[in-house]
């Protein structure tokens, strides 16, 4: 295995480079002159680049598809205050040369760490319907390596692996606050509606070589996914409550709030609520700090325009 030569975040304008990266997007386009010119987006667990092929672009475009890992040489310029590599030749990568954790990135927290304190939510239900029901799914060992390793998004907030156990235990902890402030929430419903809200992204997504859909995740998507995935579990339980199903079922169905986010109900219990509303704090939260991180406007104490929040997001002035 070939130790990676350079990360993306450690390129700097002018320089040379010659390295491997994930190809995670690539499309022909053609100049004004009518040239054709090949747009790839780069990626590596520190971050991501747009690169441009201009010469060469049709014969360069056969040697890899989306999603390969490609070796590449080029050079580093500023565009529209934004680095982007010119590329001049291409090469796919073979299996034995790479480290496929190179190219994705990480949590910053430790799996193993964050995984016992979702665990040690799973000990502290105090019914043992919710508690067999927690156990069924975190106790099964494919399902808990899954749920360790996968994003909690594509393209919005914890887009890397672990993505999904990070963001899961973050709501879960704000849940647990908000139990202690509003004493008639049913805190064993809320924790354990909050630990399987996303459950159904462990197959939502594939993130083998690169974070995309899959096909079930396409189709179906996560939360009828894990709507599926809860009633398997509840039908293996003796004696499951009806009542208890009913609203761990709705928790589920519910927790992206309203119908123009994919929500196929809005929140009908207090419990319901308020996993809508954490789940949805956290996400953005996720988003905001790692857009801001990432703005490539450094010079302005704003970011540049974010589509999703529809507004410039401010940095805040850092103390000299």
């Amino acid at each position: 295995m070939k130790k990676k030569e350079i990360y993306l975040k450690d390129i700097k304008q002018g320089e040379k480079v010659s390295s491997s990266f994930l190809a995670a997007e690539k499309n022909m386009a053609f100049s004004q002159k009518g040239s054709p010119y090949l747009n790839v987006r780069l990626k590596d667990k520190s971050g991501e680049m747009e690169g441009k092929v201009w010469d060469n672009a049709v014969e360069l475009d056969k040697k890899f598809k989306k999603g390969d890992i490609i070796a590449i040489e080029g050079r580093a310029a500023s565009y529209k205050n934004a680095l982007q590599l010119s590329i001049i030749s291409i090469r796919k990568c073979d299996g034995e040369e790479i480290d496929p954790a190179d190219y994705l990135p990480r949590a910053k927290g430790d799996t193993a760490a964050m995984f016992n304190e979702l665990i040690a939510f799973v000990d502290k239900i105090t019914g043992k319907p919710l508690q067999d029901l927690l156990r069924a799914f975190f106790d099964d060992a494919p399902t808990a390596e899954l749920f360790k390793k996968a994003p909690a998004a594509k393209g919005f907030h914890h887009i890397y692996l672990g993505g999904l156990l990070e963001h899961t235990l973050s709501v879960v902890r704000l849940l647990d606050k908000a139990a202690d402030h509003y004493p008639r929430l049913d805190r064993d419903i809320l924790i354990a509606g909050g630990l399987l809200h996303d459950i159904g992204k462990i197959y939502e997504f594939s993130f083998d070589s690169m974070i995309d859909y899959s096909d079930e995740g396409r189709l179906i998507g996560h939360i009828v996914m894990g709507v599926e995935m809860l009633d398997r579990k509840i039908a293996a339980i003796p004696d499951f409550p009806p009542q208890l199903a009913l609203e761990m079922r709705h928790i589920i169905l519910s927790h992206h709030g309203e119908f123009e986010y994919g929500s196929p109900k809005r929140p009908k219990t207090m419990e319901a609520l308020v996993v809508h509303y954490m789940d949805d704090l956290d996400a953005k939260l996720n988003a905001f700090e790692n857009f801001v991180a990432d703005s490539a406007n450094g010079d302005s104490e704003w970011t540049t325009y974010n589509r999703f929040f529809e507004r410039y997001l401010y940095k805040r002035k850092q103390e000299k």
